[in-house]
């Protein structure tokens, strides 16, 4: 099973100076996660001064979309 907290502190660690945020991004990066797995994880490890409160939604929304991308879909475009 894949694991998002498990590929993030692997990010994180390898990645002292990068943000929560990035690390988070990086971890669920074409990982095929559910929205509603990235929010719940989004919660729990990204430090809320890394992104603005009033585009929560809008990031998390983002993040799923990275999560579902593929390399065959930047070649389609």
């Amino acid at each position: 099973m894949k694991s998002i907290e498990r590929r993030f502190r692997g990010i994180k660690e390898k990645n002292p100076n990068y943000s929560s945020y990035l690390c988070f991004a990086e971890a669920v990066s074409k990982q095929k996660f559910s929205k509603q797995t990235i929010q719940r994880w989004f919660n729990r490890l990204v430090d809320k001064d890394d992104y603005a409160k009033s585009e929560k939604r809008e990031t998390v929304d983002f993040l799923a979309k990275l999560s579902n991308s593929r390399e065959d879909d930047k070649k389609q475009e």
